[in-house]
């Protein structure tokens, strides 16, 4: 009997293991830009990257190559309906410009980077 409990306890920990991981969703979408733009005031040269956001740590990245160019802490804010295709907010012009956030083509939610964040690994 005890065996049959161990083996169901065991089944149900590695059912809800595998269902936390099932959870994280990273989406991306892929974008030119024309121009150089800023992500919390790192430059990104113009050209052709992924951008990517994980919904579960809240990490905002733009990509090349399979490079992290870029990367800001963002949070999600509910719009009125869903998005139909993909949308990038910036402010400014030229190589002057700053992302402030991206929608993505069927969300319902608006990715808004968090201004002035920065990574930080050290204790506050």
């Amino acid at each position: 009997m005890k065996s049959i409990v161990s083996r169901i306890v065991v089944v149900l920990m590695v059912g809800a293991l595998t269902s936390v991981v099932a959870l994280a969703k990273v989406t991306k979408h892929n974008v030119t830009f024309d121009n150089d733009v800023k992500v919390n005031n790192t430059v990104i040269k113009k050209g052709t990257y992924e951008v990517r956001f994980d919904d579960q740590t809240g990490e905002f990245s733009v990509v090349k190559n399979g490079k992290v160019v870029a990367s800001a802490t963002a949070r999600l804010e509910p719009r009125a309906k869903k998005a139909s295709d993909f949308q990038l907010r910036s402010t400014g012009s030229g190589d002057e410009s700053q992302i402030l956030g991206v929608t993505f083509g069927g969300w319902d939610k608006d990715v808004v980077i968090n201004s002035g964040a920065s990574q930080n690994t050290g204790n506050k």
